[in-house]
């Protein structure tokens, strides 16, 4: 359910933001409304399972999530929407981490690996089929019924733990860090708000940086209190380590490059270069398959060379593939476009991932091995929650830039050209006023479209430097030594 909305919905939103009429800030805050709760409270939920009962924690995560997947279906509005997206992402930080920690609680050590890679593997398939049966069911059905799939889903998880999966909690865990997750949420989402707010209004407006400033100052008063908690969800001492300093920082660098890349280009192949549903969302799919198909022989680097060669190989590889992005215009066959953008950008990731969670794992001791595991988690989800944010404002300035060009050389009527100003914020999904008309309407259409592609390669540049920064800090921080998985272990894993 988790692994299938990450995707899913992506390939929706340009259908949902013209069917409720929503600026590029409103269909920022349906995933980002989801993503906050998500990145913010998933240590919280990991130490709820812990405390209270994993089985139960993830069956009521489960409950939750369903149940705001049904308002999400019904939303009248984009308000409610965002609304049911946030309680979604409360439900998917209860029962995420609750499903590995069930797992290694269900096995033997010696069979613990396997159920791992099953794991793995099924999260890949899953991911692989969300983008093209959300484009299916964008085209062939409704937008709504994205979020509807999750009811027959849930019934049968629901159905399977009770029966089948045993309860396991930590007898030793200690009491929650209730005030660290509220500054981490308020926190975070104070940043979030002011930087999407400020598409609509400007980086100057006063209330941007009251919130901007808010936001920093609660997030700093995180950092002082999980300091002095007695039992914090993210122990600062794990940092003392550069390699995990070192691979958390790739992660936010590169996942921040790739939660972009993903969140603007359905959005290109939709609006613009015209792709029904169904084929925006199978354009990513080599990518998820390259992830799939590689992951074995990526983990192999592992052992072989260690951890570092990869990290830094990797994350140069994507930027390659991001920067490939920014290559096509507007129309072409897709195979000459994007396929060899989205193939790259999937082998540069495909090299990076099990050499990145093998640093991560690798550089602290084995009791923290689940804290780490859980805060590269919350770090790879704050880095998409941010970027999308932040390049938010990046593609309006640029869309705003090349849209005052072309605007100015087709001489348009002021009533029409107030019409266009007033819908700057929905970018390519701008609709042009029905007195337009002809040769005129075709090239206004041109215009808009250019505009976003002008704006979508300033994004997918900057993107490239991310992972180019992200290879730099595998560079300068992760260690060489010790970071090498043994082979049988490593085969278990994989």
């Amino acid at each position: 359910m988790v692994f299938i909305d990450g995707t899913v919905v992506n390939v929706a939103l340009p259908v949902l933001q013209q069917e409720l009429h929503a600026t590029v800030a409103g269909v920022q805050w349906v995933v980002e409304a989801y993503a906050l709760f998500l990145a913010a409270l998933i240590l919280v939920g990991g130490s709820l399972g812990d405390r209270f009962g994993r089985r139960r924690v993830f069956t009521v995560g489960v409950a939750l999530f369903t149940v705001a997947s049904v308002a999400c279906g019904l939303a009248p509005g984009i308000v409610t929407l965002i609304i049911a997206r946030a309680v979604q992402g409360v439900g998917g930080a209860l029962l995420t981490p609750g499903s590995l920690a069930i797992i290694s609680a269900s096995f033997s050590a010696d069979q613990r690996g396997r159920a791992i890679g099953t794991w793995s593997g099924f999260t890949s398939i899953t991911t692989a089929l969300g983008p093209v049966l959300g484009g299916w069911l964008v085209q062939a059905a409704s937008w709504r019924w994205v979020f509807f799939i999750n009811v027959p889903l849930a019934a049968a998880v629901l159905a399977i733990t009770l029966t089948h999966v045993p309860e396991s909690r930590d007898e030793t865990a200690q009491r929650l860090d209730w005030p660290g997750a509220l500054l981490a949420t308020l926190g975070l989402g104070a940043l979030v708000f002011g930087l999407i707010t400020s598409s609509a209004r400007s980086l100057g407006d006063p209330l941007v940086l009251a919130t901007i400033l808010l936001g920093v100052a609660l997030l700093a008063a995180f950092v002082l209190v999980e300091r002095r908690s007695a039992a914090p969800m993210m122990p600062l001492p794990v940092f003392q380590s550069r390699t995990f300093s070192g691979a958390n920082l790739l992660t936010l660098l590169l996942y921040a490059a790739l939660s972009a890349a993903t969140f603007f280009f359905p959005f290109n192949l939709i609006q613009v270069q015209g792709y029904p549903p169904a084929a925006a969302g199978a354009a990513f799919l080599p990518f998820i398959l390259l992830m799939f198909l590689l992951s074995r022989w990526s983990g192999g680097l592992v052992a072989r060379y260690g951890a570092k060669l990869p990290l830094v190989i990797g994350p140069l590889i994507a930027a390659a593939g991001l920067a490939l992005f920014a290559v096509p215009g507007i129309g072409g066959s897709y195979w000459l476009t994007f396929f060899p953008a989205v193939v790259v950008l999937g082998l540069g990731m495909a090299v990076t991932v099990a050499p990145l969670t093998t640093a991560v794992m690798g550089a602290v001791s084995q009791q923290h091995a689940g804290i780490a595991s859980g805060i590269n988690n919350a770090v790879s989800r704050t880095a998409g929650l941010l970027s999308i944010a932040v390049f938010g404002i990046v593609i309006l300035a640029a869309f705003n830039l090349a849209l005052d060009s072309h605007l100015a050389a087709l001489h348009l009527a002021p009533a029409v050209r107030h019409a266009l100003d007033a819908q700057r914020t929905q970018l390519a999904a701008a609709r042009i006023p029905a007195s337009v008309t002809g040769p005129a309407r075709v090239a206004l259409q041109r215009a808009l479209g250019e505009s976003y592609v002008a704006g979508f390669r300033t994004v997918m540049l900057a993107c490239a430097v991310l992972a180019v920064a992200s290879s730099a800090c595998a560079a300068a921080l992760v260690e060489g030594a010790g970071l090498r998985l043994p082979n049988r272990a490593h085969g278990k894993a994989a």
